[in-house]
């Protein structure tokens, strides 16, 4: 078990007052505005202002503790992003019950198994749940379905109008301590069972302190809730952040509308993960490379500008006149065009997290006007633990510890953290937990790193994942996987191989939905996987991607050989995670024969070779 230095974090409320939990950050929320907009769903237009929350909250409290829920117990969430799932939970946080959040991609067998670590009696769900979950078996008291009425649940209406005869909820939210569980965050196990991460309120809310100096949000503040309320990232950025600060939540069901999403909210926060600002950016370039004549020389002259002054400021130094003269007329002719038809136009605070990110990427949005930072953490520690900053965003780092987070590293490089922030352990596993853990509360988090003289962190990859090739070089995969994926949208995975191998190979494959989108945009209708896998154009395109990622990496982590795969890898397969990290062994398995035939003596069908790969200077 962590020792801990202090026995709870207090939250300095915008209203004066010190929120020792998170219900009494969110009664102060609620009270300061209460007329003002706290949240909306994008797939229905619906909106709640803070009054209509905190009503909403005290009847569903009122409703679980008729169902018997208390002080400790767990509850289930089983949701798409929408209203309910704000709500549900911040009225279980009132009850001192710890609420939790399910990916809704698990099969039936993980379902059950993490219900039943969880041990919770109480789930919440949507009618398009209700098969998986009574294929899980598992056994539970009460399964609350809030868009459908089904034999054997409860509306959440229905559960809205039970209220035991003497419930109060100021009395019982006033029971709720610093160091009551908050909630349970399960990792994605990608190499067994999921983990359930303990977090308590004080560690939400040393996380928001700490976060907090460098995403100074309010109420004027707007973020869209996309991304998996399992995931710590949307819980710490769009519920937690949302609900102590006041900012204006949009939910969206589906994740893959966001582009479109961006267009309608114009956020002031956005957290993504690498592929959505990888996304964005492959977006532009092609809308540029397809623009009329006169528009696209215009646009591309703006970009390389833009690409200059971010080059020169990244660098440490300052652009000339000339060049911010120059970045002035890009932005009024081009840049403030794109930021705007991309949603972008009203970003205050951006981060990209949860993966590395190729620094290109960080260098294009710098350009574009774009405050993009990059933040490193884990869940095991609440969130984030390193952020860069701007103007000065250190790139190729992920910055230095937010206030309250100690850093350091093991003598293998490993990084240990340390602070308020850090889990209690993992449910119900005291070895995994004390594995974790070594003297003085020092957490290990499992990647390898290094400090720069600045205090910078950088991220060299997960301990677990390195590949040794047999002359002895280690290479961190991430590194070529995130540069291939950064520079073609119709690349959506790629997996490096190469251990104990003379050179790395690698799987791709396609993003059906990119390719889509785009034939779309172009009035056409796209071709299955299978046959874009086999068209001698697409795998040319992949090769140019697989060409210029290599000219940024070092001659033993360049892919030499590669295949392009008729099929996609969905979040929650056998090959990806719901968070989408690749299941490495179990990828290594399944395809060991086409793995085989990349390092055969001659390639065979489908194995493209790749040529003209010499590393090119960086630059800057």
């Amino acid at each position: 078990m962590p020792q801990r230095r202090d026995p709870f974090v207090s939250f300095r409320h915008s209203s004066g007052i010190l929120a020792r939990t998170l219900p009494e950050a969110f009664q102060a929320t609620a009270a300061q505005r209460p007329d003002a907009t706290a949240v909306r769903s994008i797939d229905t237009g619906r909106e709640y202002t803070w009054r209509e929350y905190a009503a909403t909250v005290e009847h569903i409290a009122a409703g679980l503790a008729a169902l018997s829920v208390t002080r400790g117990d767990t509850v289930g969430l089983l949701l798409t992003n929408r209203p309910e799932f704000h709500f549900v939970d911040t009225a279980a946080l009132h009850l001192g019950a710890v609420p939790f959040s399910l990916y809704n991609t698990l099969p039936a067998e993980q379902l059950g198994y993490i219900c039943a670590n969880a041990a919770n009696r109480v789930l919440v769900t949507e009618q398009r749940f209700l098969p998986v979950v009574r294929r899980s078996g598992l056994r539970l008291a009460h399964i609350v379905c809030v868009d459908a009425r089904e034999p054997g649940t409860l509306t959440l209406d229905r559960l809205m109008t039970l209220r035991p005869r003497d419930f109060d909820l100021d009395t019982v939210s006033t029971r709720v301590h610093p160091e009551d569980l908050a909630t349970i965050t399960y990792t994605s196990g990608t190499t067994g069972r999921p983990k359930g991460v303990e977090l308590t309120h004080s560690n939400i809310l040393a996380q928001l302190v700490g976060l907090g100096e460098h995403l100074p949000a309010d109420h004027t503040d707007r973020i869209i809730s996309y991304l998996p309320a399992a995931h710590i990232a949307d819980r710490i950025t769009a519920h937690y952040a949302a609900l102590t600060r006041g900012i204006q939540v949009a939910t969206l069901a589906d994740p893959h509308r966001m582009a479109e999403a961006l267009t309608t909210i114009h956020p002031t926060v956005v957290f993504g993960v690498p592929r959505v600002w990888q996304k964005t950016q492959a977006a532009v370039t092609t809308a540029v490379a397809d623009a009329p004549g006169v528009t696209a020389g215009l646009a591309r002259w703006a970009l390389r500008v833009a690409d200059q002054r971010a080059t020169a400021e990244i660098a440490g130094g300052r652009a000339t006149f000339g060049l911010r003269l120059r970045h002035r007329v890009a932005d009024r002719i081009a840049l403030s065009a794109i930021r705007a038809g991309t949603g972008l136009d009203m970003v205050r605070f951006a981060a990209s997290g949860a993966a590395p990110i190729p620094v290109d990427t960080l260098r294009f949005f710098h350009g574009l006007g774009i405050p993009l930072t990059e933040v490193w953490g884990l869940s095991e520690a609440a969130g984030v633990s390193t952020t860069t900053t701007n103007p000065d965003p250190a790139l190729g780092s992920v910055g230095r510890a937010l206030r309250g987070t100690d850093i350091r590293l093991a003598t293998d490089g490993e990084i240990l953290v340390r602070g308020p922030m850090v889990m209690r352990g993992y449910r119900g596993e005291p070895n995994r937990t004390a594995s974790v853990f070594l003297g003085g509360g020092w957490l290990r988090t499992g990647d390898l790193g290094a400090l720069d003289s600045d205090g910078n962190l950088h991220i060299i990859g997960r301990k677990s994942e390195m590949i040794i090739t047999d002359a002895g070089k280690n290479v961190a995969p991430n590194v070529i996987e995130n540069a291939v994926k950064a520079v073609s949208f119709l690349v959506g995975q790629v997996m490096a191989i190469g251990d104990a191998r003379p050179y790395l190979t690698a799987l791709v494959t396609l993003d059906a939905l990119a390719i889509a989108a785009d034939a779309a945009a172009k009035g056409v209708v796209a071709a299955d996987l299978a046959d874009l896998a086999a068209r001698p154009r697409i795998r040319e395109l992949v090769t140019e991607a697989v060409i210029r990622a290599n000219a940024t990496v070092s001659r033993p982590e360049q892919i030499k050989r590669f295949v392009i795969l008729d099929h996609t890898w969905e979040p929650g397969s056998a090959e990806l995670t719901p968070k989408m990290t690749l299941r490495r062994t179990i990828i290594a398995q399944r395809y060991a024969e086409l793995i085989e035939a990349l390092y055969a003596p001659r390639p065979g069908p489908g194995i493209i070779e790749v040529h003209g790969s010499r590393r090119t200077p960086a630059i800057g």
